[in-house]
């Protein structure tokens, strides 16, 4: 009567459907030393449970915290690089009243000159626009041309000139 009632047991175990009072029944009944010999391989695995309940971690486990001090000194250094322009880009205006007139006007005309030049990069610039523009009106005018020559090729087919 009992085995019998371990096997129901153990069949609602498998399908979860026991209740913990039921489960504790079984594992007192698989803790006994003699089992029903078709039942020792559920022996093991409920000696396996009472065992890994009774194991602990002992190891430490070293936990690396972030580095938020990278973060507050890159912020630093992005306040000082700004800091660091403007004071350039304020002296920069004052520091040309302190020239002399010759180093003035060495200035002003390498600045001349490197508008000169920019301004012909830019008319260079936009002739490559106009060269790519052509070259796509080309493309247009190619693929047109062979649909003209496969229109050929059907009137020739058609009317069966060779």
């Amino acid at each position: 009567m009992v085995l019998n009632n371990i096997e129901k047991l153990l069949e609602k175990y498998e399908n979860g459907e026991t209740t913990l009072k039921e489960e504790q029944h079984l594992k007192h009944y698989f803790a006994q030393e003699e089992v029903a010999p078709h039942l020792e391989s559920y022996k093991a695995m409920f000696n396996y449970f009472q065992v890994t309940k009774q194991e602990q971690f002992t190891k430490d486990v070293p936990l690396k915290s972030r580095n938020k001090n990278l973060y507050k000194w890159i912020s630093v250094a992005a306040v000082a690089v700004l800091m660091v322009s403007v004071f350039t880009f304020t002296n920069k205006e004052e520091g040309l009243g302190s020239l002399n007139e010759e180093q003035l006007l060495a200035y002003n005309q390498t600045k001349e000159a490197l508008s000169l030049l920019s301004s012909k990069f830019n008319d260079g610039a936009s002739s490559l626009n106009a060269l790519t523009l052509a070259s796509q009106n080309l493309e247009k005018g190619v693929d047109h041309m062979s649909l003209i020559n496969e229109f050929n090729t059907s009137t020739n087919k058609i009317f069966k000139t060779n």
